[in-house]
């Protein structure tokens, strides 16, 4: 029987390669995004590829939709055994122009969106005694901001210490609960980026170029797999080298 993987903000970006992956390694993958139009393209794509999803929209900042949305896929499979909180978004302004909206709204998605997922998975996982969450943080929630983003390294830092939080108090349950931390990957944040920053950033980067969203959907599967049994409360970076710690 195949394990059950929600992917949340699975239409695009690492979201989608961590989509990709799970169902190229033969997991039902189930994913959420606000985005339908692009959720289910994917969808369709995937299908044609001979791989077997399903695609549900989501706001993860809206507790009513998650809920909606965990309710669905028990109706549908009965079990979930995988979770990967990976939706997020950005807004780029300095600390002193950053709206107090747009700080709300960048907390709600990257921090109050995985808090949800978590709370919502957590009597179903405890029930199956059997499960894996894997968040999506950032090379920002240790170095703080460092493309004129303010709110995000913050919120990423919050969830750094959920993922911890909810490690010690998933453990007893057989359900790990980790975060992989990327930085400098190719998708649609980093395409914002100017070519004289994109430079420097690479420059400070010991492997000299970016990563991909498909080397971080590595990361993510390895942890969802048997073979990360052992691991849980760990922040995995992802960023070739850029932070050594």
């Amino acid at each position: 029987m195949k394990r059950v993987v929600l992917v949340t903000g699975g239409a695009g970006g690492i979201g989608r390669a961590v989509v990709e992956t799970m169902a190229e390694r033969g997991y039902q993958v189930v994913a959420c995004d606000r985005e339908e139009e692009k959720g289910r393209a994917l969808v369709a794509e995937l299908a044609r590829a001979g791989y077997e999803l399903s695609f549900l929209p989501c706001d993860v900042s809206k507790e009513e939709e998650v809920a909606a949305v965990i309710k669905a896929i028990e109706h549908d499979y009965g079990r979930l055994e995988i979770l990967v909180n990976n939706a997020g978004i950005i807004r780029r302004r300095t600390g002193e122009e950053i709206s107090v909206a747009d700080w709300d709204a960048v907390f709600a998605v990257n921090a109050r969106g995985p808090f949800l997922f978590c709370k919502y998975v957590t009597p179903i996982m405890k029930r199956q005694r059997w499960g894996r969450i894997v968040n999506i943080s950032s090379v920002a929630a240790k170095t703080g901001d460092i493309t004129s983003a303010p709110g995000y390294g913050p919120a990423k830092a919050a969830l750094d210490c959920l993922t911890k939080t909810f490690a010690r108090e998933l453990a007893p349950y057989g359900v790990t609960v980790n975060a992989v931390a990327p930085h400098a990957i190719e998708t649609e944040m980093s395409a914002q980026w100017s070519e004289e920053k994109r430079r420097s950033i690479i420059a400070a980067i010991p492997l000299g170029r970016l990563g991909t969203p498909r080397e971080v959907a590595a990361a993510v599967a390895f942890l969802a797999s048997e073979e990360a049994s052992f691991i849980t409360g760990a922040i995995l970076d992802v960023n070739g080298g850029f932070l050594m710690v």
